[in-house]
């Protein structure tokens, strides 16, 4: 542990933050977590609404960010310090792209806000 440098504790971080976001969000993975989820009906304001919910544990732990992002920084923490050479290449990978999603986050509300805000002032 006291090996671990400041770049490589930023990158699992990265790592883990770009896992849990494919586990818990994308559509890619969609697949592993349908099998977990119940669809239920609920009435909000007087309107039926169609809701999937999870229905067991391992449904929450597969929807729920939090959950989710503990398990992650788990496997690429213990990964890295048990087996680095299979996990850092893993680890490389994935905080490249959680770096990038965070830069498209911030890059992608500013873009929408100016585009917004310039057919705001055409009106």
């Amino acid at each position: 542990m006291e090996n671990l440098s400041p770049m490589m504790f930023i990158m699992i971080i990265l790592a883990s933050y770009r896992f849990t976001h494919l586990i818990v969000f994308d559509k890619i993975t969609e697949f592993i977590r349908k099998p977990f989820l119940k669809t239920t009906t609920i009435t909000e304001n007087g309107r039926e609404k169609t809701k999937k919910l999870p229905d067991s544990k391992l449904g929450y732990l597969l929807n729920c960010y939090w959950c989710a992002g503990v398990w992650s920084a788990i496997i690429f923490g213990l990964g890295y310090i048990l087996y680095p050479m299979i996990f850092i290449p893993a680890i490389f990978i994935f905080a490249i792209a959680g770096g990038q999603t965070i830069i498209e986050t911030f890059v992608g509300v500013g873009t929408k806000a100016i585009h917004a805000l310039s057919k705001e002032s055409e009106h």
